[in-house]
């Protein structure tokens, strides 16, 4: 059983582009703040299968607990679901040719990465994220 976080009620976080980028690593900047992509394969936490939970690498919130976490075979840390379906937010993408659907951090807007209906019981749901848009802290 995951850890029990109180998410309470969550305010937005606005920052300037410029606040962003002093805070932010170069990768880290363009995929949480101008949606892009890490390489697959490239982040530490595609491997990373100690117990702890997956902050947003912009604001801290906790996204994503180690025990909803899967390979899924991308290249990407995958997970089933988040900690609580309101910290992260969803909008649809039509870039490349192809609808999909993006997940955003609900407190910073920070994209983390997108949502597949390809993933494992029980949501059936694969949360494919960009290991740049975590934190990992352990439990």
């Amino acid at each position: 059983m995951p850890p029990q976080i109180d998410i309470g009620a969550i305010v937005k976080i606005t920052k300037t582009d410029e606040e962003w980028k002093k805070q932010l690593s170069p990768l880290a900047y363009r995929v949480l703040r101008h949606e892009d992509t890490e390489r697959a394969f490239t982040s530490p936490l595609h491997e990373n299968h100690l117990a702890g939970i997956y902050h947003c690498a912009g604001c801290d919130l906790p996204l994503f607990s180690s025990e909803h976490k899967f390979d899924s075979g991308t290249g990407w840390p995958s997970f089933w679901q988040p900690i609580d379906p309101k910290v992260i937010e969803t909008r649809t993408d039509s870039k490349f040719f192809m609808t999909r659907t993006e997940v955003h951090c609900a407190r910073c807007g920070g994209h983390q990465g997108h949502v597949f209906e390809d993933g494992p019981k029980p949501t059936g749901l694969r949360y494919c994220i960009n290991g740049v848009s975590l934190k990992f802290v352990a439990s």
